[in-house]
């Protein structure tokens, strides 16, 4: 049901204990799936009792804070669980760019979630477990450019060195589109399996048909607790990690990301604890540096409301960041829609998890967009940058294709 602010009947949401449902997304009895899946716990949720469209505008995440705060406000909760994900919950997707159409927000009828070995079963109105359909492969995929060639998004790399060495910008993240097209409409659910199954240390997620399975988490929040994750600096999965360790671009384009998340989280929060070095963080197909920022709240925000102040990050925008925001449209010639923005949960205590979209594509039909995006320095050199973006691309390939 889509509806309006303020004119939604109100929810009667049950949610009680259940056994362990074992492998959360093979419970999915359709393709229209919400997922968030890490290391095999998560949320895994279908049916929609009510689903928004966002309005676009630099007040995006107020209205829909708002929204769900009269959604879950008037509803008759009996939650047994009482923990981060239990009770109504809904899935989100944001745009990376505010003035972009798409953004989404869905509270579905039924969610199973698993953490630290509790499971629970959460119902909206009538029970009902849904038709199961089996989940069919899409068939052969065939591949065609996306926005750019790939010399065009070289020379828009080349651009942007110059535009770096030039003055006034440090970094700016471009990201490529590439289209994958079926013999089948695509169920995400194969996909989504074979992405959970092979990076379970990213975060799997689906939401209005953007999947994808992305290692940056932008924002965990558990009552006043926040835990970041900030990801920049990126070498291929067999190369060896002192290269990207001892490589002063990586470095300082990781720098550049740690700094953006700690000015942002700043004023929010009452402690805030910034590691002083990256770790390594290891994937089958690239390597990361990664630094895990955590902190308490000052006063009890929501995780939209971190989300609001976080997004977007150097890591997947630039620095400066509005000037590299700017910059980007002009650079990577598309939309990237829900693409680098916000995609996630968040419950009616304002607890959720939120993460980058990345490593991710739109699926309409048999059609699948995919995306893969590099932080491009001074020093960049635009045959790298494309085998970087690359490399990126073969998770969702993978997942498509199996």
């Amino acid at each position: 049901m889509s509806v309006a602010l303020g004119l939604h009947p109100p929810l009667v949401v049950r949610t009680v204990p259940v056994r362990d449902p074992g492998d959360l997304i093979s419970l999915l009895p359709g393709p229209a799936a919400y997922t968030w899946v890490h290391h095999g716990d998560g949320l895994v949720a279908w049916g929609e009792a009510l689903r928004v469209t966002i309005p676009p505008g630099p007040g995006r995440f107020a209205w829909a804070r708002d929204w769900l705060a009269g959604a879950f406000g008037h509803a008759d909760i009996d939650d047994r669980v009482r923990r981060p994900g239990s009770g109504p919950v809904a899935f989100g997707s944001f745009t990376f760019d505010p003035a972009s159409a798409g953004s989404v927000l869905v509270v579905p009828r039924v969610v199973v979630a698993r953490r630290d070995g509790q499971a629970w079963l959460t119902t909206v109105g009538e029970e009902n477990l849904g038709l199961v359909t089996p989940a069919v492969p899409p068939g052969r995929i065939r591949y065609s450019d996306g926005a750019l060639t790939a010399p065009g998004w070289e020379h828009a790399v080349a651009a942007a060195v110059e535009r770096i060495t030039s003055g006034g910008l440090e970094k700016v993240v471009l990201a490529r589109d590439l289209i994958a097209t079926a013999e089948a409409d695509i169920d995400p659910r194969v996909p989504l399996a074979r992405l959970a199954a092979r990076y379970p240390e990213c975060y799997t997620f689906s939401v209005g048909g953007l999947i994808g399975a992305t290692p940056e988490l932008l924002v965990r929040h558990t009552g006043r607790a926040i835990e970041s994750l900030v990801l920049a600096g990126t070498i291929p999965s067999g190369a060896d990690p002192a290269t990207l360790f001892d490589s002063p671009k990586d470095r300082y384009e990781h720098t550049c990301a740690v700094a953006s998340v700690e000015a942002a989280l700043k004023p929010l929060c009452a402690e805030l604890d910034v590691p002083a070095e990256p770790e390594l963080l290891s994937l089958p197909n690239v390597q990361h540096l990664a630094s895990r920022v955590t902190g308490k709240l000052d006063d009890g925000a929501s995780v939209l409301d971190v989300v609001a102040a976080l997004h977007p990050t150097a890591a997947v925008g630039g620095t400066p960041t509005d000037d590299a925001v700017a910059l980007i449209p002009r650079l990577e010639q598309m939309d990237r829609g829900g693409y680098a923005g916000p995609v996630g949960w968040i419950d009616a205590r304002g607890d959720g998890e939120w993460g980058i979209a990345l490593r991710c594509a739109q699926l309409d039909g048999p059609r699948a967009r995919l995306f893969a995006g590099c932080g491009i320095m001074g020093g960049s050199d635009p045959a790298a940058e494309l085998a970087e973006a690359q490399s990126k691309f073969r998770a969702m390939q993978y997942a498509l294709e199996g």
